[in-house]
């Protein structure tokens, strides 16, 4: 038995061909290439996040070398995971969509590094399958021609121009839906989609939209 863990430790602490190491981080690039190019059809145009799919194609690759490498040897691995331990991400999400493309690109990464390519297979064929179905019963893909529109105000005088705000929003727009609400730096940042009737101007639509908010400073954006 001892002499059995002794050969498992040294068969861990040998370093990988680059023949081991090359399919694998191949197939992670092609993984995260479909992960981008699934993130940009279903949310590219229609949600407005942190813009994390721009690492996707790097991201993946990464990942995979990385457990690749801690792969051959226990010391290295336990170190790398007392350093990560002291890593602290602070950026607030802006997008819960993102979240998920980003447990799929690393779920496939570390399918990749241990050479499980059949799962990851299937792990693709259910998630587009799951995009499609939710995509078409919300009537949602990012060619609906669904729009953004971000208003950000003061915390402390958000209260008062909530009502304000919404009644006038459902007033103008069509299909209007609440997306996401935050607030950083005291200031409350609502995000809406919506469809555009015809004749919609975007700039009458902001200067009808200070009206109501007074001398409120009030920022909109839209797409």
């Amino acid at each position: 038995m001892l002499e059995q863990l002794v050969t498992l430790f040294e068969e861990l602490q040998k370093p990988l061909s680059i023949g081991d190491a090359l399919i694998p981080i191949a197939f992670s690039l092609l993984a995260s290439v479909i992960t981008y190019f699934m993130y940009q059809f279903f949310y590219g145009s229609k949600n407005i996040g942190a813009g994390v799919h721009r690492t996707f194609l790097l991201g993946g690759p990464a990942i995979t070398t990385l457990f690749l490498g801690i792969q051959t040897s226990i010391p290295l691995s336990l170190g790398l995971l007392g350093a990560l331990s002291f890593v602290r991400f602070r950026t607030p999400v802006k997008d819960p969509a993102e979240i998920g493309f980003l447990l799929l690109l690393i779920a496939s990464s570390i399918l990749a590094a241990t050479k499980n390519y059949l799962v990851a297979v299937l792990l693709f064929s259910v998630t587009l399958l799951v995009l499609a179905v939710q995509g078409l019963s919300a009537n949602r893909f990012a060619f609906s021609g669904r729009s953004n529109l971000i208003i950000t105000v003061d915390q402390a005088i958000f209260p008062g121009l909530d009502a304000k705000i919404n009644s006038f929003l459902k007033e103008k727009l069509s299909d209007l839906r609440m997306q996401t609400m935050s607030v950083v730096d005291n200031r409350v940042s609502l995000h809406y989609q919506f469809r555009r009737k015809a004749g919609f101007e975007g700039t009458v639509f902001t200067s009808e939209l200070e009206k109501i908010t007074g001398n409120a400073k009030v920022e909109v954006f839209l797409s």
